[in-house]
């Protein structure tokens, strides 16, 4: 276990964590932590962070496979599926939607 002093920062205090410590968790210079009081203990926790599509990509080497699932019929009365239009035309979630089903 490492100890670690606090010490004055501007008009703070601040400590310095080891880097090997660093290097363990994975966190690295402007990583988001959180701050956690736990009875007498502070404990840092690596905040979530978003990933890229392009990150996530490169997890399984810059290949994905994509799955055709049959979602069955529409649960809506009286539509149809149409699937012709452009992907570039939808805007939003309620565009997709009003693409998907032709209502009569």
């Amino acid at each position: 276990m490492a100890q670690v002093s606090v010490k004055a920062w501007g008009n703070s205090q601040g400590i310095r964590i080891p880097k090997d410590i660093l290097e363990k968790l994975n966190i690295h210079v402007s990583d988001v932590l959180q701050l956690e009081i736990e009875g007498d203990r502070i404990v840092l926790v690596k905040a979530f962070k978003h990933r890229t599509f392009e990150e996530r990509l490169a997890e399984y080497g810059g290949e994905i496979s994509v799955i055709d699932y049959d979602w069955g019929d529409p649960a809506v009365r009286n539509c149809r599926r149409v699937d012709s239009i452009p992907y570039h035309e939808i805007m939003n979630v309620s565009d997709a939607l009003q693409g998907i089903f032709e209502y009569d």
